[in-house]
């Protein structure tokens, strides 16, 4: 890091205080967690909160196409920035880290390079992307893959949510269909800070991962169509039950992962029955399966399995079954000289570091696309996240948030341009 500001540090009590006020808006009462699904009343006052902070910093703020909000801070040179950022939509059941920590820690690094009084050779960026969860509107990652010129604007603007609205209404309804054109410029070098949701940086005591890489993603929706029943007339070797289909799906999804192995998962996470009734056998079945693996060869692999046996199993039942991909994801590979940089960081910092892949998706997975990108990462109590009780320790928040105000300080410094060039 650059000699003149290598004793500078980040302001713990004012990120915490930023965390606590955002996670006041959409409050799940009696936890810690918080509920602002993408676009609805809850995101926009979440959003007016956090434009507010970022405008009170003195940024330039611009709102595009699809509701991307983009913050920066001039540098010495007027040129792409390093841009940091996450988002700030929650799952339903959600906890104040994810997502969160990125955005607001970004806006530390900025109060905090104010407070110096230094002037970044690069200008200095924060971002946060729309609709990054993809719990109302599908794909996840969705503001991000826009920016980055991977889903035309129209397309992204009339997709349907799980309520029957689309992106565009929602956008404008909350004032958030913002002017600034898409794609997006492309930053010099993009970094994410972001809690691990899962168990390895606890488990093995480090306090920062450096993230090399995220794994492949396939998110299917399957709709299993059979012949609504009596219950109690209907004998058994006669019925075309999707819900047996489902049951069967479920359970293959769990084998398939066990069977693959590390780092293979496999999720049905919503499974709906219609007409869902105590004693009708059901007329259709729909269920979402989430695969995921680090190599796309077996991701491939395990799709086609899965679409074999749904095949099969279906077709033994008498049932029909539609497939429809919600998102579909290539694992992607981080750039090494970034890593590298968050590595050293956080040892010059005296914290314990390793390299690991990230098993969730990420605003920065996109980011790749475009210009050199990196991922820092915190440790997550108990390996928890998208739940109320997701937890990360002050002093976790604290050496996380130093990592990347020194790695975003260094890669607009003109020094740090060993992360390859990304003014083009």
């Amino acid at each position: 890091m650059p000699a003149s500001t290598a004793a500078l540090r980040v302001d713990i009590d004012r990120l915490i205080g930023r965390l606590a006020a955002l996670a006041e808006i959409g409050a799940i009462e009696g936890t810690e967690g918080c509920a602002r699904l993408a676009l609805t009343d809850e995101d926009k006052a979440g959003r007016d909160l956090v434009v507010t902070w970022m405008r009170d910093l003195g940024m330039d703020v611009v709102i595009d196409g699809i509701g991307n909000v983009i913050a920066t801070l001039a540098g010495t040179i007027d040129g792409p920035p390093v841009m940091c950022g996450s988002h700030i939509d929650t799952v339903r059941t959600g906890g104040r880290y994810d997502g969160n920590l990125g955005v607001l820690a970004g806006l530390e690094v900025i109060e905090t390079v104010q407070a110096a009084g230094i002037t970044p050779y690069r200008p200095l960026a924060v971002a946060f992307f729309t609709d990054e969860e993809g719990a109302r509107f599908a794909p996840d990652m969705l503001g991000s893959l826009v920016y980055v010129g991977g889903m035309p604007l129209e397309e992204a603007l009339d997709i349907e949510g799980i309520d029957g609205v689309r992106v565009g209404e929602e956008l404008e309804r909350i004032d958030y269909a913002g002017a600034a054109p898409v794609p997006g410029r492309a930053p010099h070098a993009f970094v994410e800070l972001h809690v691990e949701q899962g168990p390895v940086l606890e488990a093995e005591g480090i306090t920062i991962g450096a993230v090399e890489s995220v794994q492949g993603i396939s998110w299917q929706e399957l709709t299993i169509t059979g012949q609504s029943n009596h219950a109690g007339t209907t004998p058994i070797a006669m019925r075309r039950d999707p819900g047996l289909v489902a049951a069967r799906v479920i359970a293959f999804a769990r084998e398939l992962a066990d069977r693959v192995g590390h780092p293979q998962v496999a999720t049905v996470g919503a499974l709906a029955l219609a007409p869902n009734l105590v004693n009708v056998v059901p007329a259709s079945a729909t269920l979402t399966v989430d695969l995921r693996n680090t190599d796309e060869d077996v991701l491939q692999k395990a799709e086609a399995e899965l679409a074999a046996f749904v095949a099969e199993t279906a077709a033994a039942e008498g049932c029909t079954v539609e497939s429809r991909t919600l998102a579909r994801f290539e694992p992607v590979i981080f750039a090494p000289a970034v890593v590298d940089r968050v590595e050293r960081t956080a040892a010059s910092l005296g914290h314990s570091v390793r390299r690991m892949p990230s098993g969730a998706g990420h605003d920065a997975q996109m980011l790749a696309r475009v210009c050199p990108t990196a991922m820092v990462f915190t440790p997550s109590k108990d390996g928890l996240s998208h739940n109320p009780a997701e937890y990360t320790s002050p002093a976790d928040l604290e050496a996380g948030a130093n990592v990347l105000l020194h790695v975003m300080l260094t890669l607009a410094s003109g020094d740090g341009d060993d992360q390859g060039n990304a003014d083009g």
